[in-house]
C-alpha cells in the first residue's frame, strides 16, 4: 500500500470550562456544537481514551496506533523500528484560551512514575493573542519553597511567577518542572511528550461541570517543582530556524514565499508538519491555517514539494519526535 500524498487525521474536540470558540472564527473549524466551550483540538493523538484515526485515503479509518504498531516502518520510517514506546511518543494538540487556564506543573521523568504519572515536556508556538493577554511561568527571583506554601495557600501564587504579553509567532518551551499557565485571550500549537498528568496549583476559583471547584494536586505539585529552574523565555520564531529541541522532539518554523517552493523533509523519515499562516498545496492536500498532517516516511520527494496558494507566504512548523 503505496502513500501518495500526506496523513491527514480527524481532529477530537475537547470542551474545557476554559475554553471559547476561535476553533471555528479563526481557523474555521466546524465544531460538534455551536454552544460549547472547546478548549483543546487533539490533532496527533495515540493515548487510549482518545484515538486519532486517519480521515482519507488508503489509511482511512486506522487509528494512529495501529500505525504504530502495524505499519512502523512506511509510515514513521525505519530508525523508529527499534523505538521501544507503545505508543506514538508525541501529542499534538490546538489549545484556545478564552479564560486563563490553571497555574500548573507537569512531572519529570526522575519523579512521574513515583506519583502515577506520566512525564510531560512541552512546547507552545502562539498562533493568535489578544494585545493584553498574558503567559505565566517560571518563579520570579528569590522566591522560596515557604513563600510559595504561604501564597498557595492564600491563593496568590500568580503573583511570585514571571509574566509578559505574547505576540503571534513567539514561541515558549516548557520543561517539564516548570510552573506556567496560558492566559486568556490566547491559542497556540502545543507539542508535547504523550502524556496527560498535569497537576493544578491553583484556577483561580473555577467550577467543574458537577459545580464544584476543580481539584488541586498541590503534594504533587510540590513535588516536581525545582524553584531553582531557570524561567523559560519566549522566542520569536525567524522565517526558518530551530524553536525547540530536547531529547523529546525538535520543533522547526519554516516559511516559503508566494511564487516559490520548498521541499517538506526527505523521503524515508516522517514529520508532522502543522500551518500556521497563510494556504499552500502539498501533496495533492490542500493546506489552510491550523492544519495538521502527518509526513508519512514512504512518501516520494515529488509529494513533499509545498507550494503556497494565496497570497500570504506560508509558514508551518515541523515537529519530529526523538528517536528513543
Amino acid at each position: 500500500m503505496k502513500l501518495l500524498s500526506p496523513l491527514r487525521f480527524a481532529p477530537v474536540y475537547q470542551p474545557r470550562p476554559w475554553g471559547g470558540r476561535r476553533l471555528a472564527t479563526v481557523l474555521g473549524r466546524r465544531l460538534p456544537d455551536e454552544r460549547t466551550r472547546y478548549g483543546e483540538s487533539w490533532e496527533i493523538s495515540d493515548r487510549p481514551e482518545c484515538q486519532s484515526i486517519v480521515a482519507e485515503g488508503p489509511y482511512q479509518g486506522k487509528t494512529l496506533n495501529s500505525l504504530w504498531m502495524e505499519h512502523r516502518s512506511a509510515v514513521f520510517g525505519t530508525e523508529f523500528e527499534e523505538h521501544p514506546a507503545a505508543h506514538y511518543p508525541l501529542l499534538i494538540k490546538i489549545l484556545d484560551a478564552a479564560q486563563d487556564l490553571s497555574i500548573q506543573v507537569h512531572p519529570p521523568a526522575e519523579v512521574a512514575a513515583e506519583l502515577g504519572g506520566e512525564p510531560k515536556t512541552e512546547a507552545w508556538y502562539v498562533v493568535q493573542a489578544d494585545p493584553q493577554a498574558r503567559i505565566l511561568a517560571g518563579f520570579k527571583p528569590g522566591v522560596d519553597r515557604p513563600g510559595l506554601e504561604l501564597a498557595l495557600e492564600e491563593g496568590r501564587c500568580d503573583e511570585l511567577l514571571n509574566s509578559w504579553h505574547p505576540s503571534r509567532g513567539q514561541s515558549l518551551f516548557l520543561q517539564s518542572g516548570h510552573v506556567h499557565a496560558l492566559g486568556g485571550g490566547i491559542m497556540v500549537f502545543e507539542i508535547q511528550q504523550n502524556s496527560d498528568t498535569t497537576y493544578r496549583m491553583h484556577d483561580w476559583g473555577r467550577s467543574g461541570p458537577d459545580g464544584n471547584p476543580r481539584e488541586l494536586h498541590l503534594p504533587q505539585a510540590l513535588r516536581c517543582i525545582n524553584l531553582e529552574d531557570k524561567a523559560p523565555e519566549p522566542f520569536t520564531s525567524i522565517a526558518d530556524g530551530e524553536l525547540a529541541v530536547c531529547s523529546s522532539f525538535q520543533i522547526r518554523s519554516r516559511s516559503v514565499p508566494v511564487g516559490s517552493t520548498a521541499e517538506v523533509g526527505r523521503a524515508g523519515e516522517h514529520l508532522i508538519l502543522m500551518m500556521a499562516w497563510g494556504d499552500a498545496m502539498l501533496g495533492g492536500l490542500a493546506l489552510s491555517p491550523g492544519a495538521t498532517v502527518l509526513i508519512p516516511a514512504e512518501l516520494g520527494d515529488n509529494a513533499r514539494c509545498l507550494a503556497p496558494t494565496g497570497p500570504l507566504t506560508a509558514k508551518w512548523l515541523e515537529i519530529r519526535p526523538g528517536k528513543s
